[in-house]
């Protein structure tokens, strides 16, 4: 059996290098050959009888690819030959944009914060009708929160306090797809990482930041290893799930009943953090699931 694992070309930090590296290792030690494949070394030409794969620089199809990146056509192209991928290209575009990952959620009876969709604007340059968007005051108290669709690390989510902050980030976003969300104020400045693998955590974070609203690592938050209750596995595996997820991290708050609440479900998290946490590796966990799940 052979396999690629596809990453992105262009970002080489450690936690993505790393991330390729294991499951090659991973893999090694099943006896599986996996192939590390940068995203952009596999240009799709869609040409009139021509075999897609000719155009992917390589002879011979992989029997399956581990997914890390977010290059979500590049996954289906994979996809519409026959090669199975792993997360799905729907599971990793339902995650990519939050604008459409929440109302999946919410469908799929997941607990998450209240959630209000922003209809579209199309462009920056029209004068955007503010006003419309003052009846949020009547759905949420201040200080609730304004997420763009698209974003990592806590960059992309704001803490709005009145109308004047609601409407700069509303001009200043307006074109990107972005939500409204509930503040969930019992869980300022800490959460849970739940990481999911098949139908199993297998391992857990818990991250808290004494300077922000936000726990992420990015924005000053410190982690130590957490033993997630049944209800918080239960939770993450059926969010993980709900969204077509063979492996995800999902984090979590807590609202006022220090009750689970999903905050958001991520197809790429990266592994090296909790491997220094916890001294699981992620990577063996997903080609365990993999091959397993290609065997059944």
């Amino acid at each position: 059996m052979h396999g690629w694992v596809i990453y992105n070309g262009h970002l080489q930090s450690e936690a993505f290098l790393t991330f390729s590296q294991w499951i090659h290792d991973a893999g090694k030690k099943l006896g599986i050959t996996i192939e590390q494949r940068k995203n952009n070394e596999l240009f799709v030409l869609l040409e009139q009888d021509k075999p897609l794969m000719d155009t992917l620089n390589y002879q011979h199809n992989p029997d399956f690819v581990i997914f890390i990146d977010k290059d979500i056509a590049l996954a289906k192209q994979l996809e519409a030959i026959g090669i199975p991928v792993f997360n799905s290209a729907q599971a990793i575009a339902t995650c990519d944009n939050k604008v459409d990952m929440y109302p999946v959620l919410h469908q799929a009876n997941i607990a998450i914060p209240r959630t209000v969709i922003a209809p579209k604007i199309f462009s920056k340059a029209n004068p955007i009708q503010l006003s419309s968007f003052h009846y949020l005051e009547d759905i949420f108290t201040y200080p609730f929160i304004i997420k763009e669709g698209y974003g990592s690390y806590g960059q992309q989510v704001y803490l709005i306090h009145n109308r004047k902050e609601l409407d700069e980030k509303i001009k200043e976003i307006a074109d990107r797809p972005f939500l409204f969300q509930e503040f969930i104020g019992s869980s300022c400045g800490r959460d849970l990482r739940i990481y999911v693998v098949g139908n199993e955590v297998v391992a857990g974070l818990a991250r808290t930041a004494q300077d922000d609203f936000r726990a992420n690592v990015s924005v000053g938050g410190t982690v130590k290893a957490h033993l997630a209750t049944e209800k918080e596995k239960k939770l993450a595996i059926d969010a993980a799930q709900a969204v077509g997820a063979d492996f995800a991290g999902v984090d979590l708050l807590y609202d006022e009943n220090e009750e689970p609440i999903v905050c958001e479900v991520n197809t790429s998290a990266h592994i090296k953090n909790i491997y220094d946490y916890t001294g699981v590796n992620i990577a063996e966990h997903i080609m365990t699931w993999t091959i397993r799940k290609l065997k059944s």
